[in-house]
């Protein structure tokens, strides 16, 4: 795994971008520094349309370097209220945003229904992850499952030679017969990069996907949209879980799981009794705000006991990591380590990369144990912890098992797991 050294991000004041003019406009919008070679003649491309600008834009992109380009709206997830503005994103507002991009652009659009693979494997897993204590991430599960999965499956029905979203990250085309693989890697924009839930991919999913904002800022990607005068150029951004909407994430599982509202103990480290809550599930390892003790010094979620209904509180330095193991774990090259390997590790989307040791367990495992250096992060079970090499993602995994600093019985558990 050769590394690709971390690149220089532009900057949000158009003054500091020499591409960019005194108007804050490049000189050409449709350079193919802006948005890529022009290599579509004769080929065809499936957008995924959610009817927000990044998408809107890719398929601009990609028509503008020679795709035939069909744009497809995914309808996943229908809220409950009739019109759909509980979670509008989800919804008909959302899909007739993506139909008016592709009319004003002059491609064919399509709405899909794929609310039940949505639910099976997002929904369905948010729910019970949360309530078996667990910290999921179900944009990842939504692109392991269905973005890159299922609706990878519709684009080669259709004979698509490619499919585009509007992700921010970067492909690094290789050249497998040469024994080069493709290589996912972040994006130019630091502050959009969505690498860390895209670290499932596999090889023949990187030869296939898109992602022409790759290479792009946000203030590019809405200069973009305006100069081309699509409707959606300057719509705000849905900072939710999309199909939880405005509400919260507690709210919407213990709709479906009451089981998980019974009040319960708060302990500290040692067992002692510390004060009350009010359900586990309204609470996540690492949590500081919220917790409901008035104590000397702050206070974070260490854990979820869920057999006993206790949660388990501690300060920063016991919150921290030493190790965790991790399962489901996958390498963006298609290949198993053979040995150890140094990686800068992430366990939350947009975290701090953290210095650590990777140790793959026998191949066909799934398995590694990864040991932080210096001070770890605070993870948690059911997080994903994603593998860099400078900008490459390596790979990555789900959070099994966590040994905290300071912990007594944490290798016991980590050593059992790997056994």
């Amino acid at each position: 795994m050769n590394p690709i050294m971390p690149t220089t991000l532009h900057s949000d004041d158009a003054s500091l971008d020499p591409e960019v003019g005194d108007d804050g406009a490049r000189s050409d919008p449709l350079d193919e520094a802006t948005i890529g070679p022009r290599d579509g003649a004769g080929k065809t491309v499936v957008v995924a349309m959610s009817g927000g600008v990044d998408s809107a834009v890719t398929a601009l992109v990609m028509r503008e370097r020679g795709y035939r380009v069909i744009g497809m709206n995914l309808r996943l997830f229908s809220p409950e209220d009739p019109e759909h503005q509980v979670n509008p994103c989800c919804g008909i507002a959302a899909l007739d945003d993506a139909r008016a991009t592709c009319a004003t652009i002059g491609v064919p659009f399509y709405a899909i229904d794929m609310e039940s693979e949505f639910g099976e494997a997002v929904v369905d897993t948010f729910v019970s992850e949360y309530a078996a204590g667990r910290t999921p991430n179900p944009c990842l599960e939504c692109n392991r499952h269905v973005k890159f999965r299922h609706l990878v499956h519709r684009a080669k029905l259709l004979g698509a030679d490619c499919l585009a979203t509007g992700h921010y990250a970067r492909i690094l085309p290789g050249d497998p017969a040469r024994g080069e693989p493709h290589r996912l890697l972040r994006a130019v924009d630091g502050r959009k990069d969505q690498s860390y839930v895209l670290h499932t991919m596999t090889p023949e999913q990187l030869a296939y996907v898109r992602f022409p904002l790759g290479h792009l800022t946000k203030p590019e990607v809405r200069r973009l949209a305006r100069a081309f005068d699509l409707p959606v150029a300057d719509k705000a951004e849905s900072q939710e879980i999309c199909f939880v909407g405005k509400g919260s994430y507690a709210e919407f599982v213990a709709k479906r799981r009451p089981d998980v509202t019974r009040p319960g103990e708060i302990v500290d480290a040692a067992g002692q009794k510390v004060g009350q809550h009010r359900g586990l599930v309204h609470h996540t390892v690492g949590q500081r705000r919220g917790i409901g003790i008035a104590a000397g010094q702050p206070l974070y979620v260490l854990g979820l006991d869920q057999a006993a209904n206790r949660l388990v509180v501690g300060t920063r330095d016991q919150a921290r990591a030493g190790e965790v193991m991790a399962e489901a774990v996958s390498f963006t090259d298609g290949t198993w380590p053979a040995g150890a390997f140094g990686s800068d590790a992430v366990v939350r989307y947009r975290g701090q990369p953290i210095p650590a040791t990777v140790t793959p367990s026998a191949e066909g495992t799934g398995c590694a144990r990864v040991t932080f250096e210096g001070d770890g992060p605070i993870a948690s079970p059911g997080q994903a912890i994603v593998f860099y090499r400078g900008d490459e993602v390596l790979g990555g995994g789900t959070i099994a098992a966590v040994e905290r600093r300071g912990s007594t019985t944490g290798a016991t558990a980590l050593t059992a797991a790997l056994a």
